[in-house]
């Protein structure tokens, strides 16, 4: 089944396109028997955030996007932050093997400077129960998707968010070819220009929301897109983070709709990034490129604001389903069946070893993969072998969880667990810990023996039992 983006995509957007500032050239056909890959990759975006699993938003591209391919039903964030979230992406480690369990932080108390630099490898956080020391960035050793990617003749190009580290952990020192509208900063102080604090991103542009000013640049780079090697595009969006600021024209739009204040823009927020999914959709297909293009949507932890029917979100009981678990979309033409749903249990360790397949590489070659292939069961639609799932943070007195078959604990620094069924109470409302308690010590063992081989066991919650 295609995608008939010319439907999505309005006759505004269209004009839009035209005014990017980028000619079309003609592409030279692909000559590696390999697919391009286009990641969107959203921020702050829950699993219900979307148009067809929640009438408020409206995202018809996205909604086209799942239906026409495969979507992940219950596919986690081990560690649901931003800065961890990406790490874990790029590397398909776990955030607790990469000494990341926080998100990186800015100012001047945790050594930062006012263009977000520092020197300081580790910060702490007083309210963290364990002080556990969180890196400041992505130590260039551990090896991302752009870097396996590129042995295997890809062209590597880095759109939007970062937040990893400042210019000497940036994409282009990662692996990435070209980097676009990356920040040392976590979000932009505004999504009108200008948009940093740091001047010269996008210094020129005026009054252009920025998810549009992004979207711009996808489109120039696919529609100019000349060499024979096939490309990865990871489109790393600033949307919907904070602050909460919609296109002008949408949240007009959805306040005339009803929706007041905050809500109003992060609607509009949503629908702004739906917009730019359908416009980049487009150029591939304009570029003649469909038929031989991946397309892989997921956002990095649960929602700021309601995520029903689950409990949590990103700023409280973030391990609890609202903030763990993310929309997970893989759309590849003559490959994916239309309308599929898969209910593994997935993390976004899995991405890596995962691309990597797709590419052609062999993911052995690779130490400390937290992560399994999704290869085969995106084609053909498989469950895989039933695994152990962590979840990890350090802010707060909940700091763990485990998912096992349906089973879930949660853990906590003072010695607390809770224990859900998820296939019966995927709302987590009813804690079977003193009815289960084998099932309970069973899964603290395996967090026990994870903690050991991650080398934290000093920071374990169970220690205090």
């Amino acid at each position: 089944m295609r995608l008939n983006y010319t439907k999505i995509v309005s006759i505004g957007l269209l004009v839009i396109t035209s005014l990017v500032g980028c000619e079309s050239k003609s592409n030279p056909k692909q000559t590696k028997n390999k697919p391009n890959i286009v990641l969107f990759f959203v921020d702050d975006l829950g699993w219900s955030d979307l148009g067809f699993r929640n009438p408020i938003f409206e995202s018809p591209n996205i909604n086209s996007l799942a239906k026409s391919g495969l979507s992940f039903e219950q596919a986690y964030i081990p560690t649901p932050t931003c800065s961890p979230s990406r790490a874990t992406l790029l590397t398909g480690k776990h955030p607790v093997r990469l000494e990341m369990v926080r998100h990186i932080p800015g100012g001047k108390k945790n050594g930062f400077d006012q263009f977000g630099r520092g020197s300081i490898e580790y910060h702490l956080l007083p309210r963290d129960p364990a002080q556990f020391p969180s890196r400041n960035w992505l130590p260039l050793e551990h090896k991302t998707y752009a870097e396996a990617l590129k042995t295997q003749g890809y062209y590597n190009m880095f759109l939007g968010k970062w937040h990893l580290g400042h210019e000497s952990y940036h994409p282009n020192k990662q692996g990435f070819d070209k980097q676009i509208g990356t920040s040392n900063f976590g979000h932009p102080k505004s999504y009108y220009p200008p948009y940093f604090r740091q001047d010269s991103i996008f210094e020129d542009t005026k009054n252009t929301y920025l998810t549009d000013k992004l979207t711009n640049e996808a489109v120039c780079f696919i529609r100019n897109y000349k060499k024979e090697n096939p490309f990865l595009l990871t489109f790393s969006y600033y949307s919907a983070h904070s602050p909460h600021e919609g296109r002008k024209d949408l949240v007009a739009y959805f306040e005339a709709k009803g929706l007041k204040g905050k809500f109003a823009h992060y609607a509009a927020m949503v629908k702004a990034t739906d917009e730019s999914v359908g416009r980049v959709m487009q150029a591939i297909k304009d570029a003649g490129k469909e038929k031989e293009t991946i397309f892989i949507f997921l956002s990095d932890q649960g929602g700021y604001f309601e995520n029903a029917p689950f409990r949590g979100g990103k700023m409280t009981e973030t391990l609890f389903e609202g903030g763990a678990r993310i929309p997970f979309f893989f759309y590849w033409d003559g490959v994916t069946s239309p309308n599929s749903k898969n209910d593994t249990p997935v993390q976004s360790t899995d991405l890596f070893p995962t691309l990597v397949e797709i590419a052609g590489g062999d993911t052995s070659i690779y130490q400390n993969l937290d992560g399994v292939s999704l290869l085969s069961t995106i084609k053909e639609n498989k469950l895989l072998k039933e695994r152990t799932l962590f979840g990890y943070r350090a802010y707060e007195d909940l700091y763990a969880s485990v998912r096992d078959g349906d089973w879930k604990l949660l853990t906590y620094r003072s010695g607390k667990t809770e224990l859900f069924n998820i296939s019966k109470d995927v709302k987590e409302e009813y804690d079977l810990n003193t009815k289960m308690p084998d099932i309970v010590d069973k899964l603290k063992d395996k967090l026990i023996k994870w903690e050991k081989e991650m080398n934290v066991e000093k920071y374990s919650g169970m220690s205090l039992k």
